[in-house]
């Protein structure tokens, strides 16, 4: 059993195809099979070598491995030459020398009389030996088949035009490339956006014409932004890749666009492992799902908090490396993942949790320092200094013990000490537990930036 996803690559790849690429992936790996990745890159004009890295870079983040490919249609025109001297040789195909002027009158007469905007057959008969190509449809009878999601569909060939498949300068159109090479590639299950569904039908009748056996269709339906119309640019992040420059795990995006769409009862997370036992192409909803960002984040965090650390250390680097942290003038990064990983909801949250613990800072926030360092609160970090330096143990029991000691001392609650301390050694006074971070920062930078809050204080 073989699926395939052929991305045109005339830019990124965008949730709507990943989603495709997945949805095609979980059938072949559900069916044992295999999966091709395709390039069709046809259009030359559009086409470029950027967006082919983009498509690529953008299934290898998201693990989508592919069993064969990528194969570029540009490599294989002269077996589109091959089908395209067939077809006319056994007069299902025809040259056509209509200029763009009669085409265009054409339709404009055809609509202004209420009938359907298509080709008249005009050139049919005049045996031309230039021009582009048209494919002879039939014009009795009805094109009808089974279609995963949209269930069955069938349409007469009276409403089917004689599409052209090749243009004037040779060179093969999507309908026709499309089926030459689902055919020699031997794809089973051809799953694809439901903009192509009014395609279907011109193309079984090419299957037809050459007496090649038809494949199973999926049409899925498209993905809309929150206010119902279809997801783009101006809803956030369309691109893949975008998603991980936003710090969100591949395996969390993944989990979230299977459920655009398909649904296994009310289970919201899924392991890969779950996806491919229970996924399945005609659970597919018929209607257009709706993107919801929220949602996306929450079950972000939800990976973020359940992932192994390896994995999630190994899609944070790329997020350190962007920062220029050094996790060798640290502690160990395991351990600062370990005390970020509940409180962050991204990568890039978490990326940026890791700062303090590699690099030092040569200011404090302005504006928190002036609330939280004072004449007032300098007789309290200078005696947590002065404890804290005492310390012969340094680890986070001992420095809450500290903090607990100079609470007594001076007659205060633990927020009139561990606001100004968390400041201190965060620099911007984000910090999760203070005596864990303040373990992992380690006694020396710790001391050095309580120092530099005191001599803050001094110069007020």
């Amino acid at each position: 059993m073989k699926s395939r996803f052929a991305p045109s690559p005339t830019g990124y790849l965008h949730i709507g195809g990943a989603r495709t690429a997945l949805f095609a992936w979980l059938w072949a790996r559900k069916n044992n099979g295999q999966f091709t990745l395709r390039i069709e890159d046809t259009d030359r004009e559009r086409s470029t070598q950027a967006s082919v890295d983009a498509i690529l870079q953008g299934m290898e983040w998201l693990g989508l491995d592919y069993d064969e490919g990528p194969i570029y249609q540009t490599d294989r025109f002269d077996r589109y030459e091959e089908v395209l001297s067939e077809l006319l040789q056994i007069g299902k195909a025809y040259y056509c020398e209509c200029s763009k002027e009669r085409l265009e009158k054409l339709r404009e007469d055809k609509m202004a009389a209420g009938e359907k905007a298509k080709y008249d057959g005009c050139c049919r008969d005049k045996n031309l030996s230039g021009g582009v190509i048209r494919f002879l449809n039939p014009d009795d009878g009805k094109v009808a088949f089974r279609d995963h999601v949209k269930g069955d569909i069938e349409i007469a060939n009276s409403e089917l035009d004689d599409l052209i498949i090749a243009r004037s300068d040779g060179s093969p159109t999507y309908n026709l490339t499309v089926v030459v090479d689902d055919h020699d590639m031997a794809i089973d299950c051809v799953v694809r956006g439901d903009d192509h569904i009014n395609n279907t039908p011109k193309q079984i009748n090419l299957y037809t014409a050459l007496n090649w056996g038809l494949p199973a269709f999926a049409h899925v339906p498209m993905i809309l932004g929150g206010d119902g119309a279809r997801l783009s640019k101006r809803h956030g992040a369309v691109n893949v890749m975008a998603y991980r420059d936003e710090g969100f795990l591949p395996k969390a995006l993944l989990n979230y666009i299977v459920r655009l769409g398909w649904s296994h009862g009310d289970q919201e997370v899924f392991s890969l492992a779950e996806m491919i036992a229970l996924f399945d192409l005609d659970n597919i909803n018929k209607a257009p799902a709706s993107f919801n960002q929220d949602k996306l984040i929450w079950l972000n965090q939800s990976y973020i908090k359940s992932t192994e650390i390896s994995e999630l250390i190994q899609h944070l680097q790329w997020h350190l490396e962007g920062r220029s942290i050094d996790v060798n003038d640290g502690p160990r990064l395991e351990d600062v993942v370990e005390s970020l990983r509940d409180r962050s909801k991204t990568l890039v949250e978490m990326a940026d949790g890791c700062v303090m613990f590699y690099q030092d800072f040569a200011a404090f926030d302005e504006k928190q320092a002036r609330k939280q360092f004072s004449s007032k609160s300098q007789p309290t970090i200078e005696a947590l200094y002065s404890k804290l330096s005492a310390l012969e143990v340094w680890n986070a029991e001992a420095v809450h013990g500290a903090i607990q000691g100079v609470c007594e001392q001076e007659g205060v609650g633990f927020g009139k000490v561990g606001q100004p301390f968390r400041l201190a050694l965060s620099g911007d006074g984000k910090a999760g537990s203070i005596d864990v971070c303040a373990e992992l920062v380690g006694k020396d930078r710790t001391l050095d930036r309580l120092q530099m809050a005191i001599d803050f204080i001094k110069a007020l």
